[in-house]
């Protein structure tokens, strides 16, 4: 039995204590921390945890064999260093760190361990749909990948939504799942900027297009708008030398009524991709007993972290914007 110390009680932390109570086989929540107290109290009450409000005394708590951080961004370096240091297994919440100076840190820190101890909370690695288009990929029946078009839609947003997040909050998901799905690393960025929607506000340039190119010359296009009104609807199509692979959609009934035929759109990111997190925490406590990690690395989070920074700086220039890492990838990562 993997015993699990959950760091950061918010509505997240506590979906997945509920999820590592409830539903993942082979894990206990021994122990929660969060710096409000009360919210650690609250989230306790569901698995019989004990209760901290400093992570570190969590971390290093004997009885805790992995550490799982839901805590706010800004806050995971301290955690995630710590942890490394304790050599506790590691699941992390995107993002990996808030700057990429920082996901190095960790990067460096876990080579120096020795030990593949961090998996990253990229969920949709772990969606059927993106499996199925992977498999195809990985087949080779279709040849080799050549474009990809990608729509990344929300039905609303709040005010205090602005341009950056459209990369740093919604757009994250595709830079690292597109990588995946082509095995490959990016090489450049741009943002096109269209028309604003009229639900828009001054702080928020939507909808975005984002284009990346990868080093093997793999071309995506992004589209993202949060605002558009009918659902949250994701869409991803591979065009290969030999064929085109489009993801499909979630599966619900044809409703026909009222002289139209229609069928349901997703209107929240937590249902569409329900499945997909209960997949990636069982996966992580099986791979546990192996030593192992099989999801996203703390590599893929630097990754993401300077690609998103070239995304941002691209929304302010206009230009193609480069994408270069700081260090060669470790072969550990390989």
């Amino acid at each position: 039995m993997l015993r699990v110390g959950v760091i950061g009680c918010g509505g997240m932390g506590k979906d997945h204590i509920k999820r590592l109570t409830n539903k993942i086989q082979g894990a206990e929540v021994v122990a929660v921390s969060d710096v409000f107290e009360e919210s650690a109290k609250q989230a306790a009450a569901i698995c019989g945890a004990k209760v901290y409000t400093d992570a570190n005394e969590l971390i290093n708590d004997p009885d805790v064999d992995a550490v799982f951080i839901v805590s706010p961004g800004f806050a995971h370096v301290e955690s995630l260093l710590t942890a490394i240091k304790a050599g506790k297994r590691i699941f992390c919440e995107k993002p990996l760190c808030t700057t990429a100076e920082d996901c190095l840190k960790v990067v460096e820190a876990e080579v120096a361990s020795g030990k593949h101890l961090i998996q990253l909370g990229f969920m949709r690695r772990y969606d059927k749909g993106y499996m199925q288009v992977k498999e195809a990929l990985t087949s080779g029946e279709y040849g080799e990948p050549l474009i990809l078009h990608c729509t990344h839609r929300n039905p609303e947003v709040g005010t205090n939504y602005t341009t950056p997040m459209a990369v740093h909050d919604t757009a994250i998901h595709e830079i690292d799942v597109l990588h995946w799905l082509v095995d490959d690393e990016y090489e450049s960025a741009q943002v096109i900027m269209p028309k604003v929607t009229k639900y828009s506000h001054s702080e928020l340039k939507d909808p975005q297009i984002m284009l990346l190119r990868t080093k093997k010359g793999v071309c995506i296009d992004v589209e993202v708008f949060v605002n558009c009104k009918f659902g949250y609807d994701i869409n991803c199509e591979v065009v290969c030398e030999d064929g085109a692979i489009k993801m499909p959609s979630p599966i619900y009934p044809s409703i026909r009524k009222n002289a139209a035929v229609s069928t349901t759109i997703d209107t929240d990111c937590f249902v569409r991709f329900k499945d997909a997190y209960d997949t990636e925490v069982q996966d992580w406590v099986d791979a546990a007993a192996e030593g192992a990690i099989n999801g996203p690395t703390a590599w893929d989070g630097y990754l993401a972290a300077i690609t998103a920074d070239a995304l941002v700086k691209a929304q302010e220039t206009g230009a193609v914007e480069q994408i270069n890492a700081a260090v060669e990838k470790p072969e550990f990562y390989k």
